[in-house]
């Protein structure tokens, strides 16, 4: 790597909370020690509490110890990389603090700055207007700013219109780190790249597509957060939103940011607006209740802190049409939820069945073709298939198998998301970042779902922690004629 290549000052607001020890600060690690950030590259955690240096690479240390995964903390290699920890006091309340992260700044004026906002978006406008007023904003700063941004499309806009003060829409990398899986991208290769899928990617072939992130936690330590946005908030507007733009959109031009994220918006504004009727048919709100997990009585959502008055929903279901010529008439089936027998996140692609059965039974042991995108807790592709029974029976009989579409690999640790995301910044690369006008077209879609909730259209339901979930969204995609894909 040459003396400049990906040099630059990465500052994180917010760097001793969770997410930044949990995910950044290893990201970091893994992208130092595996070369791809200069080595004379700074990581400057800005704290509120009065840390000294030794302190601060203590911790960060005792961190990369919890988090990373077994085995891969490395004294040897943790002793590089404690040599571009830096830690820097500043209280977002008081202007006069930004002082001390001026005078760190000051050795490298002209070196290029990330700034990840690893904060409450209710601190975004106020902490770039300090770096403004600072002088900390250079034609090659950058800034990260974390979901969910906003509670809706008019807070959303207050907030990015209060940025959009200090950085140009080009230095703004809004992240999704549902974007950074390795299998999400390779959607695009999947469908980009292979002729085998791009005739039959449609309305005519494909009866319908489902979308699941289910995780297994509670919201131990989070009610607070989490009671101000739930499910629909925190998940389906954003990480949901964004697998179903990589399924639906049409093929762009080039790889280059904006081409891919212009497809991606003409997918947002093809969303069919859910009607009063189509809200209470087509949605599902619920809470999960006291139960078992993992061979665990657990609490109820109410059961936490505060919260017992709550119509925070901890689970959603979904019916989104996309009205244009691809997809018209092909539903796709989202949901979410917390507290739930499984941690997986996965794509169905549901394919229609022959027109007609030479085999035995007449069709009855024929099952319609499936493509099984799973993005955790392992990532995989395969495809569905039939393929026939072996033996000397009569009549020949079919059994599904699986064709695995997985690429060959040769690596002893799995890229996590964070690192692919936080190389693209340094690297000034916005591909795989919401623009403006995506944030906007998603909220503006689901701000009618979230004011028909208010308007209670959608009773809340329940279900059992440790369960796949309430009844009402088996009802609700059954009432088509289908069923969710559970064989996890």
């Amino acid at each position: 790597m040459s003396e400049t290549e990906n040099l630059c000052d990465i500052i994180i607001f917010g760097g001793h909370g969770d997410l930044a020890f949990r995910k950044l600060m290893p990201s970091l690690y893994h992208l130092c020690n595996d070369g791809y950030l200069n080595h004379k590259s700074r990581i400057i955690t800005v704290s509120r509490s009065d840390m000294s240096r030794d302190e601060h690479i203590a911790l960060v240390e005792k961190k990369l110890e919890e988090f990373l995964e077994k085995g891969q903390f490395d004294k040897a290699k943790f002793e590089n990389f404690k040599t571009q920890l830096e830690v820097v006091q500043v209280d977002f309340a008081d202007d006069e603090s930004y002082q001390n992260l001026k005078d760190i700044l000051a050795e490298y004026t002209e070196r290029e700055r990330v700034n990840y906002l690893s904060t409450s978006p209710s601190f975004f406008g106020s902490i770039c207007k300090s770096l403004d007023q600072w002088g900390l904003i250079s034609k090659q700063s950058r800034v990260v700013l974390e979901k969910p941004i906003g509670r809706d499309l008019k807070s959303s806009q207050a907030i990015n219109v209060e940025v959009l003060k200090y950085f140009k829409e080009s230095q703004i990398y809004r992240i999704d780190h549902y974007l950074g899986k390795d299998t999400v991208q390779n959607i695009l290769a999947l469908r980009f790249s292979n002729m085998l899928f791009a005739p039959i990617w449609n309305a005519q072939y494909i009866d319908h597509i489902q979308i699941t992130v289910a995780e297994s936690v509670g919201l131990e330590g989070r009610w607070d957060y989490y009671n101000e946005f739930g499910a629909m908030r925190d998940m389906m507007q954003n990480h949901l939103m964004q697998l179903l733009c990589l399924v639906a959109m049409e093929p762009p031009c080039s790889l280059d940011a904006d081409s891919v994220r212009d497809e991606k918006v003409k997918v947002l504004r093809s969303l069919r607006p859910l009607t009063p009727a189509d809200i209470e048919q087509k949605t599902v709100r619920a809470q999960y209740v006291k139960g078992m997990s993992d061979g665990e009585s657990v609490p109820g959502y109410k059961e936490g802190e505060g919260v017992a008055e709550s119509t925070t929903e901890t689970y959603a279901a979904i019916r989104v049409d996309i009205d244009n010529w691809r997809w018209n008439g092909v539903p796709f089936y989202i949901r979410s939820g917390k507290r739930l027998s499984q941690r997986n996140s996965e794509i169905i692609i549901q394919f229609k069945s022959v027109p007609y059965s030479i085999f035995a039974n007449k069709g009855k042991c024929i099952s319609q073709n499936r493509l099984v995108i799973s993005l955790q807790p392992n990532e995989s592709i395969k495809l569905k298939l039939m393929n026939k029974i072996p033996g000397l029976t009569e009549q020949m009989r079919l059994q599904e198998v699986d064709l695995e579409l997985n690429a060959p690999v040769d690596i002893t640790r799995k890229v996590g998301a964070y690192e692919r995301l936080l190389l693209d910044v340094v690297r000034s690369n916005p591909t795989l970042f919401m623009r403006l006008d995506e944030v906007e077209a998603a909220w503006k879609w689901a701000d009618v779902i979230l004011e028909g909730w208010a308007e209670n259209m959608v009773p809340m339901k329940s279900y059992s922690a440790g369960s796949d979930g309430p009844s009402a969204a088996i009802a609700l995609i059954e009432r088509d004629g289908r069923s969710w894909h559970d064989e996890w």
